[in-house]
């Protein structure tokens, strides 16, 4: 029996079409988007020309500003609509433990462990998966300019770090997408397909790796 999620995250890392598949995700549920705001972080273009400089600030807006996001919708849980999310708020330890060194870690952990208190559980989550050179042709196709830059290194370490945090999550439901062969956000049939995987979950963790042509 098919069932839609109440609150849907859609999660990955840079590039990998999280707010694409979020946005028509939402049209299909008929539910309210809520979207990382990643346009209004003022430290993060400066961060990618000096990474160490500009690391620490740029990670605490981000921290705050989902917390800010979320607990809004704790304030008003009884009465929102169903919501498709393209963040999920534990994932933000992962860019910290990867771009933060020791001391600012340990005061991020301060500040981290005081928000995540009131932050709402979602009822799925959905990590899309891609090897880092089909990130990188999805970053250069979008054409974001202070990302055009980025260190193919750094994007290889943050999917290894993706991928050990999703080993370990057990916060919520969670189906693992691979999406290195196809594109749901692009393609109907794989979209469709998608769609009603999603809608079969309840518990657990599940994998959706389909071939291509076999669709």
């Amino acid at each position: 029996m098919s069932e839609i999620p109440g609150y849907l995250v859609v999660e990955g890392p840079i590039g990998v079409g999280k707010t694409s598949l979020s946005r028509r995700l939402a049209e299909s549920f008929g539910a309210e988007l809520l979207l990382e705001k990643a346009e209004e972080n003022p430290f993060l273009e400066r961060f990618y020309r000096q990474p160490r400089d500009a690391a620490f600030p740029a990670q605490l807006y981000f921290l705050l500003q989902r917390a800010e996001q979320l607990r809004a919708l704790r304030q008003t849980d009884m009465f929102r609509p169903r919501l498709v999310a393209d963040f999920l708020f534990d994932k933000d330890r992962v860019f910290a433990e990867l771009n933060l060194d020791a001391d600012e870690m340990a005061l991020y952990e301060r500040v981290y462990s005081e928000l995540a208190l009131s932050i709402p559980r979602p009822d799925l989550v959905v990590y899309l998966q891609a090897p880092v050179e089909v990130l990188q042709a999805r970053i250069s196709k979008r054409g974001i300019g202070y990302e055009q830059g980025m260190d193919p290194g750094y994007l290889e370490r943050l999917s290894e770090a993706y991928i050990r945090f999703f080993y370990h999550y057990d916060g919520a439901p969670l189906l693992i997408v691979n999406t290195s062969e196809i594109n749901p956000v692009e393609n109907d049939p794989e979209y469709e397909l998608l769609l009603d995987r999603i809608q079969e979950i309840r518990s657990g963790r599940h994998y959706f790796n389909p071939s291509p042509f076999a669709l």
